[in-house]
């Protein structure tokens, strides 16, 4: 097409160019994004008519990732893409979270969002693209949406800030920053680092912020010039007659009453007891019936809201900073290399870690350039059972695929490396009971069971989570700490902050109202900040106050070594012949990296010894004079071959094997004979050459 617009901005030293009305002209919103030379395109697309029987806005998000886009080819039989990979997931996750509160609270038409990326520039990562091209495509289409919005990613490296930084500046940096803007005011923020201080982490976020707004404006041009006009929609909203009726048949004092219990099953059977008797009541009403399930909702959220931010106070009776009852302790699963379980009033989190050698780590193939590997995994699983409900466990969702990726950011910064923990590690957190921040919870139960697995982190790690009440201004409001599920569920935010005693290791934020003001945000850092050091301090430490020395004794027992890298292949040998004798002779595992860094696994000391002195010997320079033990595994005329280690022999002549003259070999050694023999160096051939007489 001829008569599409093209907008260009630069954007941290990059050009930003996006493409309107050039292609997806049948979306409601599309826009075409190019930055450096990735591609992506994003599409905005809504029913034209709201679904029916739902009381939530159906929005969903889909980033895309095709193989494609990085001139690969798709593994597997059928050579497609298949189910989104964890980084899709996550990244749909941070889309939605900052857009899903700027379309209408009433509004119930489907809506998908779509980001198809189509080519990437490892110098210009393809999420930041999706994430804007989202944002845009739903401003200039006729989709309700109270935006623009934007996003900014920040790195950190060598003490300097990043902005948008490259594939390789994001994985090897200090800081994985992104951050959401709408107006004025900060939306969504999402963090991983490696412990940065509360007032570099503002600093960050705040950087961002100002940059978010410079492409609020360059959106809000693009929409003047080519956004639809928004299309009127039909209304779910709860008629005010409605709430006035329930307010008769229920005072609100009966409500409070209601609502107001620190037992969760306690209180969810007085709000059901209050929509029963509203129901009856409403009987006949054909117009209201059909909307009491929603109104008793909406009237009790009104009521927790008016109560903390008027009264202070809370659903369970606790001061507005005050955490609820904890509890933590550790090896609780037996013959598991480490568990710890940790309860936050009736939130309950187990966590159990499972360690391997380096050869089993995950290995992840994205849209990078190279395979890459996860030595550290933490899963997340939450039940029906843990709030108290029934249905088929399906797999992991999308929410249990964030938490457990939130947990494994927060805890990466402290574990030990390679070299000095050769394992790969897995943490499974499963929620046995849920009433609020099981997220922030699993990272407290997952840092204390990976220290019971004698993991040596170098620091304790704890979360907790912060939540928002706000008025009609925007400094009236309450930050809350440690919320639990009703007042996540009816409040404005949801703040989560893991660290160190020394600093930030991740943060996932996210809000249900327009934004926040730069007060609330400090406000909250520093009220999880005081929060994550008394359950440190005063819980944590209590229950394990640092790494045991050693893995348990149901854990692999890893032995290194260091080779000669140009001798690997006569530790393999030839098909991994040599390798795998040694591997079934002693039931041990063995990985050999390119550098000759060896290591042996297994759980019986005496058979991970054996395999060492094996490799040792193959590896070994003979020197004449040295003494060696070996088995008979060939005899010939001549002599005997004796083998010391799989695939390594040595000869020894007949006229070598006694002090005697002997006619036959047989007359003194058989097959599978141990000897002791002494080394005479090397023969005419080429070949080690032995003595069993000069060895006695």
């Amino acid at each position: 097409m001829s008569d599409y617009k093209t907008y260009t901005m630069e954007l941290g030293g990059k050009t930003l160019s996006i493409d309107i009305g050039r292609v997806a002209a049948q979306a409601n919103g599309a826009a075409f994004m190019h930055y450096g030379e990735t591609t992506v395109l994003c599409t905005a697309t809504a029913s034209r008519e709201p679904r029916e029987g739902i009381d939530f806005f159906p929005l969903s998000v889909e980033y895309e990732e095709k193989f494609y886009s990085a001139g690969k080819m798709p593994g597997g039989f059928n050579k497609r893409e298949g189910k989104a990979s964890e980084n899709a997931v996550l990244t749909s996750r941070v889309i939605d979270r900052p857009m899903r509160p700027l379309f209408p609270k009433d509004y119930r038409n489907d809506v998908t969002l779509d980001a198809l990326v189509m080519s990437v520039d490892p110098e210009c990562r393809p999420e930041l693209v999706g994430m804007l091209g989202c944002a845009l495509a739903t401003t200039i289409s006729d989709i309700p949406f109270d935006g623009p919005c934007a996003m900014t990613q920040m790195g950190l490296k060598d003490g300097k800030f990043i902005v948008n930084p490259s594939q390789k500046e994001w994985d090897e940096g200090d800081l994985q920053l992104t951050v959401a803007s709408v107006g004025q005011k900060v939306i969504m923020i999402e963090a991983g680092a490696n412990e940065i201080t509360d007032e570099k982490m503002l600093e960050a976020i705040y950087k961002c912020h100002d940059i978010n707004l410079e492409i609020i404006e360059f959106f809000k041009k693009i929409q003047s010039e080519v956004g639809k006009e928004k299309s009127e929609y039909i209304s779910q909203a709860i008629p005010e007659a409605l709430f006035e009726e329930i307010k008769r048949i229920v005072p609100p004092e009966e409500m409070e009453k209601a609502v107001f219990n620190d037992d969760k099953q306690a209180r969810e059977a007085a709000v059901d007891a209050v929509r029963v008797k509203v129901a009856e009541a409403l009987a006949d009403n054909e117009e209201f019936a059909p909307l009491v399930d929603e109104a008793v909702y909406q009237y009790q959220k009104k009521t927790v809201r008016k109560m903390i931010l008027k009264d202070h106070k809370r659903p369970d009776g606790r001061e507005i900073t005050q955490i609820r009852p904890l509890a933590a302790e550790v090896d609780i699963i037996p013959r598991v290399h480490g568990s710890a379980m940790f309860t936050r009033g009736q939130t309950q989190i187990c966590d159990v870690v499972t360690l391997a050698p380096l050869s089993e780590k995950q290995r992840v193939d994205g849209l990078d350039d190279n395979i890459t590997e996860k030595r550290y995994i933490h899963q997340y699983n939450f039940p029906s059972y843990s709030v108290g409900e029934t249905k088929p466990s399906r797999g992991p969702g999308r929410r249990e695929i964030g938490h457990g990726a939130l947990a494994e950011k927060a805890l990466i910064p402290v574990l030990p490396s390679e070299d000095e923990f050769p394992y790969s590690i897995r943490a499974v957190s499963e929620t046995f009971e849920s009433n609020g921040s099981t997220s922030q919870a699993s990272i407290c139960a997952s840092c204390m069971a990976l220290m019971a697995a004698g993991v040596p982190i170098k620091k304790q790690v704890a979360g907790i989570s912060c939540g928002l009440v706000t008025g009609e201004t925007d400094d009236d409001y309450i930050v809350l700490t440690d919320i639990q599920g009703l007042e996540d569920f009816f409040g404005d935010m949801d703040f989560k902050v893991a660290g160190t005693h020394d600093g930030i290791t991740a943060i996932q934020m996210d809000i249900k109202i327009h934004g926040l003001t730069r007060p609330i945000v400090e406000q909250a850092i520093k009220q999880c900040h005081e929060a994550r050091e008394y359950i440190m301090n005063e819980i944590m430490t209590p229950a394990i106050a640092e790494p045991r020395p050693n893995v348990g004794k149901y854990a692999p027992k890893i032995i290194q070594t260091r080779i000669d890298p140009e001798k690997i292949g006569e530790v393999v040998g030839a098909r991994g012949k040599t390798i795998n004798e040694i591997i079934a002779r002693t039931g041990v595992k063995i990985d050999i990296d390119d550098d000759g860094a060896v290591s042996i696994c297994g759980t019986d000391d005496a058979a991970m010894q054996k395999a060492l002195e094996m490799v040792n010997m193959i590896v070994t320079e003979f020197e004449e004079g040295e003494f060696y033990e070996g088995t008979v595994v060939s005899i010939k005329e001549f002599g005997a071959f004796i083998e010391f280690a799989p695939g390594k022999e040595g000869m020894v002549h007949i006229s070598k094997i006694a002090p005697r003259r002997i006619d036959h070999v047989e007359d003194v050694l058989t097959l599978g004979d141990h000897v002791r023999v002494k080394c005479l160096g090397k023969d005419r051939m080429g070949r080690i050459s032995f003595s069993i007489k000069d060895a006695r």
